[in-house]
C-alpha cells in the first residue's frame, strides 16, 4: 500500500511561498551512524539506520549542500525486475500532513524519479 502524496511534477524543489526553484543533488547515504539521526522519535516516521545493508538509502538536498529534503530507502529486486520501495518520505519540516504546511513543493515526484533512475541503472527498465 503507498500512502503517499505526489503533490507536483516539479523540475526541481519549489518554494512553496516564494515560487523560486531550487536545484537538487541526489547522495547516497551508507553510514550507519549517521542515519541515525533520522528516526521516528523526530518524525522521520521509521530509524533510518535499521534497514539491512542491503537496502540502500538516497537522500534528496538542495544543491551544495547537506540540506537534505527527503529520504528514500530501495532494494533491487531480481525477480520483479523492479525497484522495491522500502519507505521514502519528506523531511519533518516540509511534511504537510503531519504539520499543516510544506517549504517546498515536488520532494514526492523527485523520491519516486530516484527509485526510477535506480531501477534504470540495475537494468529493469524504470
Amino acid at each position: 500500500m503507498i500512502t503517499f502524496m505526489i503533490d507536483e511534477f516539479t523540475p526541481c524543489l519549489m518554494d512553496c511561498e516564494t515560487g523560486e526553484i531550487y536545484q537538487t543533488e541526489v547522495i547516497e547515504l551508507r553510514r550507519k551512524s549517521f542515519l541515525a539521526q533520522f528516526h521516528s522519535k523526530n518524525g522521520w516516521y521509521v530509524n533510518w539506520s535499521k534497514f539491512p545493508k542491503s537496502v540502500r538509502v538516497f537522500a534528496l538536498v538542495l544543491k551544495g549542500t547537506m540540506d537534505i529534503r527527503g529520504l528514500i530507502a530501495v532494494s533491487p529486486n531480481d525477480e520483479a525486475e523492479s525497484m522495491y520501495i522500502n519507505w521514502a518520505c519528506t523531511a519533518p519540516h516540509n511534511n504537510i500532513h503531519k504539520y499543516g504546511k510544506q517549504k517546498y513543493s515536488g520532494v514526492g515526484g523527485h523520491l519516486f524519479a530516484i527509485a526510477a533512475d535506480l531501477s534504470m541503472r540495475y537494468g529493469y527498465g524504470g
